[in-house]
């Protein structure tokens, strides 16, 4: 004879078991949450951090510099400096700074001392060694302004004809002869600045030669 089947209990599904848990729930009684006590003016007093006198009366103090609105701070700038004192300025810096000179120019005679740049890879000279010459840096360098001006203030200016001569300003250029240029030119072209206000740098040769007539 066959064993009878026995049924199996069937598993609860995820909603019925929600439900009978939201069931639970709302036969429960409700807790009554308990009434506040009310605060009464000792309870205030108690909870309330206790200041010393001496505090009491630095608090009017720091409330009042609370109230006063710090202005920002204006840093006062230096007025401009003049042409004259730009000058003077570069020629201090140039006072200071020292000759450069290349490497090794004071070891062999084939080496100029014309400024060229150390690049070796041990060289006591690009690496600053104290005893070694000092290289080249921007901080040799003088006012912005006043670099490459004459001593004078004025622009220095190369001429070798008469229209480089027409385009200088008085105010702020002087002209500067060329080395090419013959007497005769340079006369020419020294009686045109002198009636133009124009300043020259280098007047040499500008008279005219005397024969032996003359003398």
């Amino acid at each position: 004879m066959s064993e009878p089947k026995v049924s199996k209990p069937r598993k609860k599904t995820a909603a019925k078991a929600k439900k009978t848990k939201a069931a639970a729930k709302a036969a429960k009684p409700a807790k009554k949450a308990a009434p506040r006590r009310k605060m009464t003016k000792l309870d205030a007093k108690a909870k309330a951090p206790v200041t010393p006198p001496e505090m009491l009366e630095q608090q009017p103090k720091e409330i009042e510099e609370q109230q006063v609105v710090k202005q920002p701070t204006q840093v006062e700038k230096k007025p401009p400096m003049d042409l004259k004192q730009l000058l003077a300025l570069r020629a201090q810096i140039s006072s200071k700074r020292p000759r450069f000179i290349r490497q090794e120019s004071w070891r062999y005679g084939r080496i100029k001392e014309n400024w060229r740049k150390p690049k070796g890879i041990d060289s006591k000279m690009r690496k600053m060694v104290k005893g070694w010459p000092k290289i080249v840096k921007v901080g040799y360098r003088g006012p912005k302004i006043v670099r490459g001006l004459h001593p004078s203030g004025l622009r220095d200016v190369l001429v070798s004809n008469a229209g480089d001569l027409e385009k200088l300003n008085p105010k702020t250029d002087a002209a500067r002869f060329a080395s090419t240029l013959g007497r005769r030119k340079r006369i020419a072209l020294f009686a045109k600045a002198k009636n133009m206000g124009i300043r020259v740098l280098n007047p040499a040769r500008v008279t005219p030669i005397k024969t032996r007539e003359e003398t």
